[in-house]
């Protein structure tokens, strides 16, 4: 069991499942969020929690400027701040009232996870990305074959764009034309991904999961991350692409770790459907929102000298050394997002997927692509890409 009492640290965060890698009866470990049924539901009245009732959803740096916020931080000796994503308005926040704030710096963050400046800091690693270039949108051309278009910064695939057209090309041109845009080859097939440690000793490679992406209802974006799962990974990958998939990420880590990265980042990599070739496709740089459930399944199968991947990712931080990560085979989650024309949620079906032995989380979001319902369970739902298996269709048929 982790002991942070002698290095207390405050959560802060919009949603507290992000908070919940760790056992809220971790000594030392305290957690600020918004108020939500949910929440309320599992925090049992300890005094190691604060959830603000605002008329709105607030983010972390609101929730840090938040008075009630700032007394219960300073109630605490010399407090650790952790955030499930930095920015440098979290940075200055912390700086002015003199808080240690664990996570890398931001301006490291946007450098490796942003997707221009991500070309370029790869370096010799550019090697694993598909065919990929640079350029000034307007100056962008169409020659009959699709390709991927990014912005620099997007979430959960927001800013990925599949150009299937000329027209679809110049409304895009026409909108931003002098923004710079990321071109890269499409490649048709599976993502796989993984959340990894950037320890003090070691670079910690996560459990490789299937990615389950872009699949209504649960979203109506082609490439919106919708979820995750563990136990399908070794009927779609063999050996070779596996050893392959893990040399990519200790690479990326170690270039990471040069440049002063610590604790947790995530890779993504497609393998394309007609050579089972593995391309690496994104780089998260922060905790992915995976991590959380993954640490979760983790506890089942745990053992003397191993630890859960937010165990690790908080060791990292602290600067403490961590040996090996808690291996799972099994496990899945699929996140429901805000759109249009979506499924009814009401009691009787959030107790039907209860009945069916699926944890569920509602949220109070309201933001377009952001969480609604997260369903996790312990097997897997999945049977190959983009198609559910006998427990994924239980779960349509519920939300149909």
């Amino acid at each position: 069991m982790l002991d942070l009492s002698q290095d207390p640290t405050i959560y802060i965060t919009r949603d507290i499942e992000r908070a919940m890698g760790l056992n809220f009866n971790t000594r030392g470990y305290y957690i600020i969020s918004n108020y939500s049924d949910f929440a309320k539901s599992i925090i049992k009245n300890k005094n190691s929690i604060l959830l603000l009732k605002e008329k709105e959803q607030l983010d972390t740096w609101q929730l840090l400027k938040n008075r009630k916020v700032v007394k219960f931080i300073n109630k605490i000796d010399s407090p650790n701040i952790l955030v499930f994503k930095n920015t440098t308005q979290i940075e200055q926040i912390c700086k002015e009232n003199n808080w240690n704030l664990l996570n890398p710096s931001a301006k490291l963050a946007n450098k490796i996870e942003e997707k221009i400046s991500q070309v370029e800091w790869l370096g010799e690693l550019k090697k694993y990305l598909p065919p990929t270039k640079v350029k000034i949108c307007k100056d962008v051309r169409y020659k009959d074959e699709s390709f991927i278009l990014q912005f620099n910064r997007s979430h959960t695939g927001s800013g990925t764009i599949l150009i299937e057209s000329k027209k679809q090309l110049g409304e895009i041109q026409k909108k931003f034309p002098q923004r710079n845009v990321r071109i890269t080859k499409y490649i048709e097939g599976p993502v796989f991904t993984s959340n990894n440690i950037v320890a003090k000793n070691k670079i910690l490679i996560g459990n490789i999961n299937y990615q389950i992406t872009g699949l209504r209802p649960f979203t109506n974006q082609k490439f919106a991350t919708i979820g995750n799962d563990w136990g399908v990974v070794k009927k779609m990958l063999d050996g070779k692409q596996i050893k392959q998939f893990k040399k990519i990420v200790n690479e990326a880590g170690e270039k990471m770790q040069q440049d002063g990265w610590k604790g947790l980042f995530g890779i993504d990599i497609v393998v394309e459907k007609s050579t089972g070739k593995l391309y690496l496709i994104e780089i998260n740089a922060r905790q992915p929102a995976s991590a959380t459930f993954e640490s979760q399944l983790q506890l089942d199968n745990w053992t003397i000298g191993q630890y859960t991947t937010f165990q690790a990712h908080l060791m990292a931080l602290l600067d403490l050394p961590v040996e090996k990560l808690i291996k799972i085979e099994d496990g899945t989650q699929i996140i429901l997002r805000n759109q249009y024309q979506l499924p009814i949620i009401n009691c009787q079906l959030l107790e039907m997927l209860q009945k069916e032995n699926f944890k569920v989380i509602q949220y109070n979001n309201t933001k377009p692509g952001s969480d609604l319902l997260r369903i996790q369970g312990k097997t897997s739902i999945i049977k190959s890409h983009n198609k559910f298996n006998e427990t994924g269709k239980k779960i349509l048929s519920l939300m149909s």
